[in-house]
């Protein structure tokens, strides 16, 4: 099991998209015990990007989290649309 530690960045970015998009919320959420759990679980789409220590893993179609992995920690940086965070 994984240890979630959310950057102030990704809370901000995240508050930010849920007033846009309420239902957000309760993806996000889903995204993250699933992350916690089961780092492989195919829905979430994990794939390394290119350059620094950045994964991706899907909350939707069009959106996404960048996380770092360190030792059973997975730091959420980022978080928006495939544009956003790419």
């Amino acid at each position: 099991m994984y240890r979630i530690v959310l950057s102030e960045r990704f809370q901000k970015e995240l508050k930010k998209k849920i007033k846009q998009d309420p239902k957000l919320w309760q993806k996000v959420t889903k995204t993250l015990k699933l992350l916690s759990k089961d780092i492989n679980h195919p829905s979430l789409r994990l794939h390394k990007l290119s350059g620094r220590n950045n994964w991706s893993v899907s909350v939707s179609k069009s959106y996404r989290i960048m996380i770092n992995l360190d030792n059973g920690i997975i730091f959420c940086v980022k978080s928006g649309t495939h544009e956003e965070v790419y």
